[in-house]
């Protein structure tokens, strides 16, 4: 069997105020898969994400990425995990810190050693793969909320990254900004993991989700029949829109 995008295996981890986040979490994500994080608040989801790029390591188990385990202790290894998942924070002003968007989006690339046209071709093609490229000279506050979340992506894109997590993307957006970002996002051609409450988009953009709730997997299977298991859904807190059917 080929390398997994990303592999988790008995993933534990306990918060300094003994607050057991994670427990025996596994799971396996293949190359060029879709997959949603569902799950209520305080379930574990922003905790597992944070492992995934070593921003936090596990008391027990193993988070690997295209073969390369996560290891806080190995810098060479921490270099390698950050460069293959890029993550959109909930806030793109968290993200977003430059004079211009342009500027934002070569941040990254630049800290890495590019420079002149190279650094110029990434920047475009970043921007382009979001609709931004007109904007590029733009200060970042001077956008809308749908487009600094747009430039947000685009800046975790020009890294060039393996896997994209995108922490609850469609959040404040209006219906306009919700579409064209699903347009986007359809188009990339990544492994996407995508962490959300809302659970059409997490159907319109991931054919497979996983549930985690009380730092547990409960549930792995094609979004539309987690979406047709009222039980689950109840059990977990988790509500599709007043008359939103699944067919």
């Amino acid at each position: 069997m080929s390398e997994a995008a990303l592999l988790v295996e008995s993933l534990a981890y306990e918060y300094p105020d003994g607050n057991l986040a994670l427990h025996d979490v596994s799971l396996r994500i293949e190359r060029g898969e879709r997959v949603a994080l569902l799950g209520p608040n305080g379930s574990g989801k922003t905790t597992l994400v944070k492992h995934l790029n070593g921003i936090l390591a596990g008391n027990s188990g193993s988070v690997s990425v295209d073969g390369v385990r996560v290891d806080l202790q190995n810098k060479d290894s921490l270099r390698r995990i950050r460069s293959s998942v890029g993550v959109v924070f909930q806030d793109p002003d968290d993200q977003l810190f430059m004079p211009t968007v342009r500027e934002d989006v070569a941040f990254g690339p630049f800290n890495m050693g590019a420079r002149g046209e190279e650094l110029d071709l990434v920047v475009k093609d970043a921007l382009e793969r979001v609709g931004m490229w007109e904007l590029r000279d733009r200060p970042p506050h001077h956008l809308s909320f749908g487009q600094r979340r747009r430039v947000a992506v685009a800046t975790v894109l020009s890294m060039s990254p393996k896997i994209l997590v995108l922490d609850e993307p469609s959040s404040n957006l209006d219906p306009a900004s919700r579409r064209e970002l699903a347009d986007i996002l359809r188009g990339l051609d990544i492994t996407l993991l995508m962490v959300t409450h809302d659970l059409p988009y997490a159907l319109e953009l991931c054919e497979r989700s996983l549930v985690l709730a009380g730092g547990h997997v409960v549930a792995d299977s094609r979004t539309r029949e987690i979406l047709r298991d009222t039980d689950l859904l109840s059990r977990h807190r988790l509500e599709l829109p007043l008359g939103f059917r699944v067919d």
